[in-house]
Parts: C-alpha cells; structure tokens; sequence
C-alpha cells in the first residue's frame, strides 16, 4: 500500500501533511479494522503517474489536469481542499501569473515573453494560463519547463523567463516562507477552476476509502493553519472533466 502528499510538500509543511496522514490512517483504522497494514509514513514519488496509478494506492493528491485527462477512471475522487483563495468558490483555487517588480509590461506583450511553467501536464502552470491568455485574444509563443511552481517563479526572477504561472495556494506559502518572492509581483489572476483532487485506487472498497474530511475534524488547528487547510469539499468528478484538455506544444527548453 501506499501513500502520499506531494503537490504542497515543502520543509515548513511536512509535518502538518504527516500529521492529516495520521488522522486518516485513524480513522479508517476504526472504519475498517480488517484493512491490512497501512504505512506509517508519507512517501515521495519518484514516478508520479505510476504511484497515482497504482492499484495499491490508499491514498494521495494530484492535479486537476491528469485527473481529468488519465486518471478518472483508474481512481475515485476522496474531496477537494478549500484554502479560502481570493476569488476563489470553495474547492477551488486559480492560477497567479507572476513577474519582476520592475516589469512594467502587459497582457499585450505576452507573445513575445518567455512563460514558465512547471510542465505541460499541469491545471495551474498550463491548462489555466493557457485559457487565460486565449480568452484575450494572445498567447505565449515561447515556454520554459522548470519542474516545479517555485522554479518557474525562481525562473523570471533570475531573467531566465519573463512571467510565470504559479497555483495560488503554492505562491500563497512562497510568499509566506520564500524572501525572495518580494522581487515579484502579481500580474494577473486566472479563473477558478476546481483545486487539487484527494484520490484511492478506483478498487477499493468503498468502505476501505480514506475520509478526509474526517482528517480534517480531527487535524489540530496549528496544522490547519500551516496547511492553510480551511476544510474539505465534495466535487464530483465531472466538475473536473467537463473542463477542456489544452494543447501540447513541444517544450520549448
């Protein structure tokens, strides 16, 4: 069996992410007390869609665009994390397009800017600036592919590329634990789209299903406030697929 936290994983939040593990680990414990052994701690994946893929999979966090895009029917949707983002329904997050303070350019330069992302599998660093930028009639020619949210912001502060698409609660803790970010500012905001679905293995019973909502009751309040965890929605899985698939243009480096 396996389990794991990845998508807000950072040094400050490990603990709070173990101790919402703990609480689910307990609670099904009780729900289901034939379950065999379940891990004691979170793992870090090396091969992401492999481990979210995985039929021994309790439970983890991806993003909106491969769970709509691959995964929907290989896992079952556990609920959603509210964060109480500006602008932002419950559930839901956006993306924040970020650039050098001393940047004064706008939306119409865009297409001859460099964006950073964390890759072309991502809701925040993509699919969503992506449909931001085609709603005002430009878009962004060049791309620059960091890996991670904090690189890409990482990115256009050293002038390897010129703005950066970041989720929202990622830039909320860069802000909060990151000095450096006060080099950035916000340029624009994407719509809201449904945020990062808790997921189990598709086969599992339903009672064998981890309630993270649960967790949530029983997660101390300093941990909530370290997660910026203000509690758990139920969406359904159609709320993710029903949003259309971006394109996928060759990485530009």
């Amino acid at each position: 069996m396996t389990v794991s936290l990845p998508m807000y994983d950072r040094p400050e939040t490990r603990e709070a992410n173990a101790a919402f593990w703990r609480a689910i680990r307990s609670d099904l414990a009780i729900r289901a007390p034939g379950l065999d052994a379940l891990p004691d701690r979170l793992r870090v994946p090396t091969d992401a869609m492999a481990h979210w893929r995985d039929p021994a999979l309790i439970f983890s966090q991806t993003c909106g665009l491969p769970f709509r895009k691959h995964l929907h029917p290989q896992v079952v949707l556990c609920g959603t994390p509210d964060f109480a983002l500006p602008g932002c329904p419950p559930g839901h997050y956006n993306s924040v397009l970020v650039m050098r303070r001393d940047d004064p350019r706008g939306p119409d330069d865009w297409p001859v800017m460099t964006l950073a992302l964390n890759g072309f599998d991502s809701q925040s660093g993509w699919a969503a600036p992506f449909a931001h930028a085609q709603a005002k009639g430009v878009h962004f020619c060049t791309h620059h592919v960091t890996g991670a949210h904090r690189a890409s912001a990482r990115a256009v502060l050293d002038g390897a590329a010129d703005i950066a698409a970041l989720d929202a609660q990622t830039w909320r803790m860069m802000r909060r634990w990151d000095d450096w970010t006060a080099g950035l500012r916000e340029a624009e905001h994407t719509e809201p789209t449904p945020g990062l679905p808790y997921i189990t293995a598709a086969g599992r019973h339903s009672g064998h299903r981890p309630d993270p909502a649960a967790a949530f009751a029983a997660l101390a309040p300093e941990h909530r406030a370290t997660l910026d965890l203000r509690g758990i929605v139920a969406l359904s899985a159609e709320r993710y697929t029903a949003l259309p698939l971006p394109p996928e243009p060759a990485e530009s480096d």
